[in-house]
Order: C-alpha cells, then sequence, then structure tokens
C-alpha cells in the first residue's frame, strides 16, 4: 500500500533502478572532497535500509541532527541533477528544454546569431512534435534577441515573428481553456459524482455547452483535440452517456495511434484514454470490443519503442490487470480469474509507491467479487473488510457503500445470522451519512433487513419480487451504474433458480453479442 507520509528523500532513493544508482556513484565521487563525503554516506545508510529510521542516521555519527534537514534537502537535489544527467537522448522534451539553454547561454555571450540559429532549429523540431507552448517560447526568446536591433535580420523577419507568436498563443489559448474544462468537470466528479437526477443533468449540460460552444474541431491540431476529447469525456461519463464516452475514448486513442510519434512523447494520456475506453466498453457490456483494446494496449506496452519508467510501468500495471479482472468479471469467468489475484498482490508491492488506496481498494472489491462468483465467501469477506476498514476512502463512498453491500450478501450466503444483523446496522448508520444514496442500495438494505423475517417456503416469491423490481430500476439511467459494482439481479436469479451465479453470468455474456 501506498504509504505517502513516507520521507521524500527515502523514496527518491528506493525508486532508483541500478543502473541509476551506479551513474550517482560515478557523478558523485566527482564531487567528492572532504566537506561533502557525508551526502554520499547518507545514501549509502538509506539505500541499504528497509525503512527510513532518523535514529539510524544519527547513530551512524555523520551528521548531528541539526544539519540533517540540509544535507538531506542537498542529497535530493544532487540525485535529481545526476538523473537529469543521464536522461535519455531520445525524450524530445529534454532536447527541446537543453537546446534552448544552449540558445541562452550564448545569447548571455553575446554569440546572438548562434543563439538565432539554434532556436530556429529547436522550434521546427518542437512544432513537428506538437510541443505548441515551447515553440511559443522559444519565439519570445526570438523576438527578444530581434528587438534589440543587433542582428540585421532579413527584411519582414519581424512580421514573421509577431504572425507565429499570435498563432502559437492562440492555440495554447484553446488548449488551455480545453484542459481547464476537463479538470473543472473532474472536479465536480470528485465533488458531486455522477448526475443523479434531470436538473443535476441539465446544469451539467448547460455549463458543458457554454465553456465549448465556441470551438471549432476542424481546426484543431493534436493537442487541441486531445484536451477536446478529454472534456467531452469527462462529460458524458459524468451524466452517465456511457455510449458518449466510448464515441470520445476511441477518438482519444485514435488519435494516438494516428500519430505514433506521440505515443512516445505522451505515454501517460496514451494510458489514460484506452484505461477510459475499455471503462466505457465494460459499462456497455462490449464484450468482443473490450478483448479487442485490451489485447491492442497490451501488445503496444510490449512494444521495444514503448517509453519505459517507472511511472508508466505502474500505470501500465495497473489499467491492464484492472481490465483483465473486468473482462472476467463481464465474462462470468471467476475461476478462470482467480490466477490472476497472487499475480497482482505481487505487483502491488513493486508498485506501492507509485498507486494510491483507492486504486488498491479497488483491486480488493474485484477480488471479492470474483470470489463471491465462486462461491469463496469467505475470501470475499475477507478482502471486502480490508476495504470497509479502511478509514482513508472519503472520495470513494461508492466503493465502501458496495463493498458492505457485497458483505451483507456474502454473510448470507454463509448463514451467518448474528453477523448480518449487526452488519445491517453499521451498514444503515454508514449509509445514513452518505450523500448520494441511491435507489438501488436503498432497496438492497430493504430487502437483506427482511429477507429474516420471511418464511423459508415464501424465500423465492421475495426473490422474484426483488427481481421484478431491480429490472425496472436498471432501466432508469441515474441507477444503471450500480448494477455494475454489484450484480444483485444474476444473485437473484441464481436463487430463483437454484443455480450458480457465474452460470447465469456466462449464459447472459454468450446471448449477448455485443
Amino acid at each position: 500500500m501506498a504509504n505517502h507520509q513516507k520521507d521524500f528523500l527515502f523514496v527518491l532513493i528506493k525508486s532508483l533502478s541500478k543502473s541509476e544508482k551506479r551513474q550517482f556513484k560515478i557523478f558523485a565521487s566527482r564531487l567528492e572532497t572532504s566537506s561533502n563525503t557525508k551526502f554520499i554516506e547518507l545514501f549509502n545508510i538509506l539505500d541499504k535500509s528497509e525503512i527510513y529510521d532518523e535514529k539510524l542516521i544519527l547513530k551512524s555519527g555523520i551528521i548531528k541532527k541539526v544539519q540533517l534537514s540540509n544535507l538531506k534537502s542537498y542529497l535530493y537535489k544532487q540525485i535529481l541533477v545526476s538523473i537529469r544527467l543521464n536522461i535519455p537522448s531520445q525524450n524530445i522534451r529534454y532536447q527541446l528544454r537543453e537546446q534552448i539553454d544552449f540558445a541562452a547561454i550564448l545569447y548571455n555571450k553575446g554569440l546572438y546569431k548562434q543563439s538565432l540559429k539554434i532556436l530556429d532549429k529547436t522550434k521546427i523540431l518542437a512544432l513537428e512534435n506538437d510541443e505548441k507552448l515551447m515553440a511559443y517560447e522559444i519565439v519570445e526568446f526570438e523576438k527578444l534577441i530581434e528587438s534589440q536591433y543587433i542582428t540585421r535580420s532579413i527584411q519582414g523577419r519581424a512580421d514573421e515573428l509577431v504572425i507565429q507568436a499570435k498563432e502559437l498563443n492562440y492555440r495554447n489559448t484553446i488548449s488551455s481553456k480545453l484542459s481547464n474544462l476537463s479538470l473543472q468537470l473532474y472536479g465536480i466528479m470528485l465533488k458531486t459524482g455522477y448526475v443523479k437526477s434531470d436538473e443535476e443533468y441539465k446544469y451539467i449540460d448547460n455549463y458543458f455547452n457554454k465553456h465549448i460552444s465556441k470551438f471549432d474541431e476542424k481546426k484543431f491540431g493534436f493537442r487541441e483535440k486531445y484536451w477536446f476529447y478529454n472534456a467531452n469525456l469527462w462529460r458524458s461519463f459524468l451524466v452517465q452517456d456511457f455510449l458518449a464516452s466510448y464515441k470520445y475514448a476511441y477518438k482519444w486513442v485514435t488519435l494516438f495511434y494516428d500519430n505514433p510519434n506521440m505515443i512516445h512523447l505522451n505515454p501517460v494520456f496514451f494510458l489514460k484514454g484506452n484505461h477510459y475506453l475499455l471503462e466505457s466498453l465494460y459499462m456497455l457490456k462490449y464484450k468482443s470490443k473490450f478483448k479487442k483494446y485490451l489485447t491492442q494496449l497490451e501488445e503496444t506496452i510490449k512494444d521495444s519503442h514503448f517509453p519505459v519508467n517507472d511511472n508508466i510501468a505502474s500505470l501500465s500495471f495497473l489499467y491492464v490487470y484492472n481490465n483483465k479482472l473486468n473482462y472476467h468479471i463481464l465474462e462470468g469467468t471467476f475461476a478462470e480469474s482467480e490466477y490472476l489475484i497472487p499475480e497482482i498482490l505481487n505487483k502491488l508491492k513493486i508498485h506501492t509507491d507509485h498507486l494510491d488506496e483507492h486504486h488498491e481498494m479497488l483491486f480488493y472489491y474485484k477480488f471479492a467479487s470474483i470470489y463471491f462468483g465462486n462461491e469463496k465467501y469467505n475470501e470475499c469477506i475477507f478482502y471486502l473488510e480490508k476495504i470497509i476498514n479502511n478509514k482513508n476512502l472519503s472520495m470513494r463512498e461508492d466503493l465502501m457503500c458496495f463493498a458492505r453491500l457485497l458483505s451483507l450478501i456474502a454473510h448470507y450466503e454463509l448463514g451467518n445470522d448474528y453477523y448480518l444483523e449487526n452488519q445491517l446496522k453499521n451498514t444503515y448508520k454508514f449509509l445514513l451519512k452518505m450523500n448520494d444514496l441511491h435507489e438501488v442500495q436503498k432497496e438492497i438494505m430493504r430487502f437483506m433487513k427482511n429477507l429474516n423475517s420471511i418464511y423459508p417456503g415464501d424465500i423465492k416469491k421475495e426473490f422474484v419480487k426483488m427481481r421484478r423490481r431491480f429490472i425496472e430500476l436498471e432501466k432508469n439511467t441515474y441507477e444503471k451504474r450500480a448494477f455494475l459494482y454489484l450484480d444483485i439481479i444474476s444473485w437473484l436469479e441464481s436463487k430463483i433458480e437454484n443455480r450458480k451465479i457465474s452460470d447465469i453470468i456466462k449464459e447472459k455474456a454468450k446471448l449477448s453479442n455485443r
């Protein structure tokens, strides 16, 4: 589990690869004098430690407590400098930044023509890779040099730079406005969740159209298109229009495949787009397309040209394995998916410092769903309790809610009547505190509460009655998403027909040709 209270320097050192550690020691040896050997000793102590222990550092005698903070800051900076010096040359952004720095050095030495020559080449490279912010920075630098009337440039140079500056500023402004809109919609999602009524739908729709109406997609370059699709995706997620979510996620992913150099330059955006595409397909239960795009994503990640670093490795793990579990849940192939659980648990340990608790808890909920589908209720409850007992999930009340509801059903299946009664009380108290309680959640609570008071001979009738009720709720736009967290209808059908829930879901999956 990611521990965000860890010491930043310690986490940075632990994130270094063997080659990065070796490069740092070579780099540090060049700096080594009698006054700075302490920071190398501190590096070695932290590198060998399993946990950050300040007492151990002080006990080593390399430094006094009052000096430790400054030494840690110095070591942190030197590690970053070392990494910066060894960044692969194919990273376009670092190349551009390096060339701009070189141009600044030449300018400060009064070598204006040399500076302008570097800036012109760098600007072409920036535009080829759609780095318009850097291109704009370069044009402003060129204007600074030209404005001093010291280069005797060709006639019309001033007009050329002004036109370039206006065009780049215009495009950067569009990208900025669209990225702002995307971030604002995401903020609404975190604050209030999905829309729950026609009134909320209308508010989001008006808000979105007000900000998007002035833009013309036909005039967009790569980056403007990316943010345009991003904003549209968040709007469609918010209003639970999953067909539109699929449409814009597909456009997002296709944009990258049509511009393969951008996959290398923006791997995080590429991975996120694929995740949202798969999430949309999961919501729509489009199994065939889901499998196709998941396979395509895995093949792209395995390609030798795909970028590799700690952040990308963690995101690749998160999105690929999350969606592997989703695919098995869609198919009802719970038994076939169990092998993934120990594999994921091992990988979670590797990526612990790059993933937050919310994503880890989401994995646990999927584990619980798989064990529930396999009728392994004790294992199901084990992972649900990890979620229920977590005190840091205030942003994911929906996950906490459905973990409690699934736990209720699992305890019912085990015949834990006493514990079930206790769970009902605790779950009811929790649901009362929730601001966005849906009708599905209320109905499940009422149903579970009444089960123990129903005569055994009438239970099947009650299951049939509740199945009808939930089928009606599933048709409601604002309720249907809840059934993706908890397939209560398939569970009720398994009780009515006295069959395994996995068989019910498999049957439904085969009947669906999507």
